[in-house]
């Protein structure tokens, strides 16, 4: 019964930001580690960001660090990913993802038990 709902996808040109929140509802939000994937036309599923339960732990895959920043609000069940000085090569659909068996940093698809329908992301060059 748990759902997640992703939000402030659009266009955005190259050197803009956006951010992406991602809203929990039906299960406890508070225990489960939380991540950002990324998939473009063609291309396998991408690890983007990942926060442990409380927030304490991050991780980010290599093309996005300095630039994108993962945060969470327990109180609000949603996490966020704060995306500047966006690149033409981070066009893709983004996923949140909850792992429901830990609340540890995890990078691959397998570890998330529950994912949410996406939110485009298309930056113009």
């Amino acid at each position: 019964q748990v759902q997640l709902v992703e939000s402030g996808g659009g266009l955005v040109q190259a050197g803009g930001s956006l951010r992406l929140s991602c809203a929990e509802s039906g299960r406890t939000f508070s225990g489960d580690g939380m991540a950002w994937f990324r998939q473009a036309p063609g291309k396998e599923r991408e690890f983007v960001a990942a926060i442990s339960w409380n927030g304490a732990n991050t991780y980010y895959t290599d093309s996005v660090k300095g630039r994108f920043t993962i945060s969470r609000d327990n109180a609000k069940n949603t996490v966020y990913l704060q995306m500047n000085s966006l690149k033409p090569e981070d066009t893709a659909l983004y996923y949140c993802a909850a792992n429901k068996l830990s609340g540890r940093v995890a990078t691959m698809p397998t570890s998330y038990t529950a994912w949410g329908q996406g939110t485009q992301v298309t930056v113009s060059s």
